[in-house]
């Protein structure tokens, strides 16, 4: 003899169609202008940030000045580079940097603040690399240490165009500085998605159909009470 079970099978009812999910020309055409400008200047901050500090730092490392010093009857060639002439635009680079990636951390006033900070940065970059651009200070410290004359002073001296380099890195830093302060109440923070407002969250009860066992079972296994009411009867 067959196993008889006396659990009515489940009902197949058909599913609710669902709707198809929205492409992505149809989901730009719904977004707003503004929404799409602030998506842009993200992408766009983050490429001038990092780009302009990768460019000080290498440029800053570079010749930025060439010369001579007098020894005996000859002379000894020599060079500074820009971290020699002057170490605020690496320094600041790297300040920058810190900043662009604190911008996602924080919202609000402290948003606004370290967006302020970005663009500083950059803009004391710039300027330092600017007024190191005709240095001599740096070869004629390096002529009195090479020929251990305090009064020596260095010949020939030549300018390369790393300190306009290092300046124009550190205008992207001030430009990527510059769009925060404009887009950044709009970005995205850090971790957002997962944070709780701290509100409690409400429970909808599963609807139970009680000519079901497996719902009655369902609701048994999440603590609820099958035989109430969603109304609370």
């Amino acid at each position: 003899m067959g196993y008889v079970s006396a659990v009515p099978p489940p009902r197949n009812d058909a599913a609710a169609p669902e709707p198809d999910p929205v492409s992505g020309s149809e989901a730009e055409a719904t977004e707003s202008p503004a929404g799409r400008a602030g998506r842009r200047s993200v992408a766009v901050a983050l490429l001038c940030g990092a780009l302009g500090a990768t460019v000080v730092l290498l440029a800053s490392g570079r010749v930025w000045a060439r010369g001579s010093a007098a020894v005996g009857d000859g002379s000894l060639p020599l060079a500074a580079d820009g971290r020699a002439v002057t170490g605020l635009p690496a320094a600041l680079a790297i300040v920058g940097l810190a900043a662009l990636v604190a911008v996602f951390a924080v919202r609000g006033k402290g948003r606004l603040l370290v967006s302020g900070l970005l663009a500083l940065s950059g803009l004391g970059a710039a300027l330092a690399a600017v007024a190191g651009a005709d240095d001599r200070e740096a070869l004629d410290a390096e002529a009195a240490r090479t020929t251990a004359d305090t009064a020596a002073q260095v010949m020939g001296l030549s300018h390369t165009a790393w300190p306009y380099v290092t300046a124009s890195g550190a205008v992207l830093i001030l430009l990527a500085g510059l769009l925060a302060l404009r887009f950044g109440r709009a970005w995205p923070a850090m971790g957002g998605r997962y944070e709780r407002d701290g509100s409690p969250r409400t429970r909808k009860p599963v609807a139970v159909d009680p000519d079901r066992p497996e719902d009655l079972w369902k609701a048994l296994d999440r603590g609820e009470d099958p035989t109430r009411r969603p109304d609370g009867a």
